[in-house]
């Protein structure tokens, strides 16, 4: 069961709380934050029957053009295994079309339809909702910060080769 604030942060008996150390830990808050977005999101989405997924995969094909289900894997992050059944949930809601491509029969093209970019900008503007409320207590400068300090993190470590060991 997951509530708002961490089981170990809520007081016991009003005299026990999280420690400062481990309150000072990025990755235990980021850990914190991860899992509030998570849920924030998937509920969100899930109100207007949609999935994290169905809009990864929408924004790819919107920003980057037409692709095969192993380019918009790697553009998405969504395993190849996952990949068959996200596509067939937006086919069948006529979101996304599969044309067989030219240059190999055996591989699919995957293309946003007219519905597929109307449904994009709702769960854009359902994005931008849930996204008000996680962020809430930043000013909008503290928002706009906070979003370029993560991708200079996300990006540094994308980039980063594992260690070895």
């Amino acid at each position: 069961m997951t509530s708002r604030a961490d089981a170990s942060d809520m007081p016991h008996d009003g005299e026990t709380k999280t420690p400062d150390r481990l309150r000072r830990r990025a990755s235990r808050l980021l850990s914190g934050l991860t899992a509030q977005s998570d849920r924030l999101v998937n509920e969100g989405l899930a109100e207007v029957d949609a999935r994290k997924w169905h809009y990864a995969v929408l924004a790819s094909l919107q920003e980057h053009g037409p692709g095969s289900q192993a380019t918009l894997s790697r553009r998405t992050g969504i395993y190849r295994s996952d990949m068959v059944g996200v596509l067939n949930e937006l086919a069948e809601r006529d979101l996304i079309e599969r044309t067989p491509d030219p240059d190999d029969r055996r591989r699919n093209v995957i293309t946003i339809t007219t519905r597929g970019r109307q449904r994009l900008r709702r769960l854009d503007q359902v994005l931008d909702d849930l996204h008000d409320e996680l962020l809430a207590p930043l000013a909008p400068a503290e928002r706009d910060q906070f979003v370029q300090l993560l991708t200079r993190l996300l990006d540094h470590h994308r980039h980063t080769p594992e260690p070895h060991g």
